[in-house]
């Protein structure tokens, strides 16, 4: 089995999305040693800013008229729609950013729908873990609810549209302990990490048995 793992967090070592990325993949190489693991951290290596706009761009025109830019990006998209298509199964990363999804996660989706294609299911039954966090909490009833523009949005892209066989871990509270004005929370985000990671192993050890 080939898994790709994605990484969109501005972290580094502090990432708690990474974190429990690392534990899905642990689980799914602990019961699969053979699995080969690629991994493209988006956060680290961000992806061109500008080229789904040359992509897209050099889409329009003919071959022979694209400018370098446009060529280079098309390749690219090219290049991360195959790696997608060469994957069995993948975890993904993406924690939420202001309110919505991460700049580097947004452009791997545009560059990679246009290597493959619009509408086309890249992900079709291969079965896909989202882990996303999110710093402070966007539950019904809290003050945020409603704010989170992340989870939703790549629900609707990975299953709906990639018709991914997804399953989301997902952490609230992950600034706990790092910004003061959430401290009266640090019992509840406790217990929301402790989820969390269980939840990061039983869609690893799924995974691996798949």
């Amino acid at each position: 089995m080939t898994l790709l793992r994605l990484d969109a967090s501005i972290q580094g070592d502090r990432s708690a999305s990474a974190a429990l990325a690392d534990t899905v993949v642990a689980e799914v190489t602990a019961a699969r040693p053979g699995t080969a693991v690629v991994s493209r951290h988006l956060g680290k290596d961000p992806l061109p800013a500008d080229a789904w706009a040359h992509a897209t761009s050099g889409g329009f025109v003919a071959e022979s008229e694209r400018t370098p830019q446009q060529r280079a990006a098309l390749d690219l998209a090219a290049a991360l729609a195959d790696e997608v298509r060469a994957a069995d199964a993948f975890v993904l990363a993406m924690p939420l950013y202001n309110y919505g999804v991460s700049q580097h996660a947004k452009t791997w989706i545009d560059l990679v729908t246009t290597g493959a294609g619009a509408g086309v299911p890249v992900l079709e039954g291969k079965p896909t873990v989202l882990v996303t966090t999110r710093g402070g909490s966007y539950g019904e009833g809290s003050p945020r609810a409603g704010w989170d523009h992340n989870t939703d949005y790549l629900r609707r892209i990975l299953a709906d549209l990639w018709l991914a066989d997804l399953t989301v871990v997902e952490r609230e509270f992950t600034l706990v302990g790092v910004n003061p004005a959430l401290d009266e929370f640090s019992d509840v985000a406790a217990v929301m990490a402790k989820q969390a990671e269980q939840d990061a192993v039983a869609a690893g050890r799924a995974l691996a048995a798949r």
